[in-house]
């Protein structure tokens, strides 16, 4: 099993691991990798693996039973040493949105008891989709200011692993949406902004994020569209 180093530490961006096995010709799997895999509607890092003198970019990387890098290349042998190296500015953009994401989601849930249904962000905008009708101009101003609000707040963000049954006994089910979560996953990560014993936001979340709010910077919502009768999406950027 490959350690996932990046759901401790967002911020190494160099490493070595060892390569465990290869898969087809391209997808390396090694026994620990601070890249970031698609999912949770983060996209997967980019960047290299470096053998010696020879590097290869990694393209893709997937979470299936293993985490496979896929790189452009021959894969280098199993038992071969690497050095990963992520792309920091994609990972840091990502853990902007990301953050920013979960700020939207308890703006939505606390001013429109708007719960999130779904979301996807990119190195340069996002978007969130919830259960509401319809949100007008003012609405929209409404959250815009709140979130910019968050961020000049500065709250702390920290991430820790709980034991499922413990989390569905002690945290709000409606924030934390475990109901989505896999019964097959017995350990989850929580994820919470603000204060230690009163947080903003407190939810379970695989993904990358910053230390603070105010690593977040500007937030502009940009529009809404609607996504059937009783959704809406929510698209949004950072400056």
């Amino acid at each position: 099993m490959t350690e996932a180093r990046y759901l401790d530490d967002a911020t190494t961006h160099e490493f070595e691991a060892t390569v465990e096995t290869v898969r087809g010709s391209d997808r390396v799997v090694l026994d620990r990798t601070y890249f970031y895999p698609t999912g949770g509607g983060q996209p997967n890092d980019t960047g290299t693996i470096s053998v010696d003198s020879e590097r290869l970019a990694v393209t893709d990387v997937r979470k299936r039973d293993r985490i496979e890098h896929v790189v452009a290349g021959d894969a280098p042998e199993p038992g071969t040493t690497v050095t990963g190296r992520v792309d920091a500015a994609r990972r840091r953009a990502h853990s902007r949105y990301h953050t920013a994401q979960h700020l939207l989601s308890a703006v939505l849930l606390d001013e429109f008891d708007a719960e999130t249904t779904g979301n996807q962000l990119y190195a340069d905008h996002a978007h969130l989709d919830c259960a509401y009708d319809r949100f007008d101009g003012d609405d929209l101003r409404t959250i815009e200011t709140r979130l910019n609000d968050l961020v000049a707040s500065d709250l702390p963000v920290r991430w820790y692993s709980l034991d499922r049954e413990e989390a569905e006994a002690t945290l709000d089910p409606e924030r934390t949406r475990l109901h989505l979560l896999p019964e097959s996953i017995r350990e989850v990560r929580i994820v919470e902004i603000g204060d230690a014993d009163d947080p903003f936001d407190r939810t379970a979340c695989a993904g990358t994020h910053v230390s603070a709010t105010g690593d977040i910077g500007t937030v502009s919502v940009t529009g809404r569209t609607t996504q059937g009768s009783t959704h809406e999406r929510v698209n949004f950027v950072l400056e």
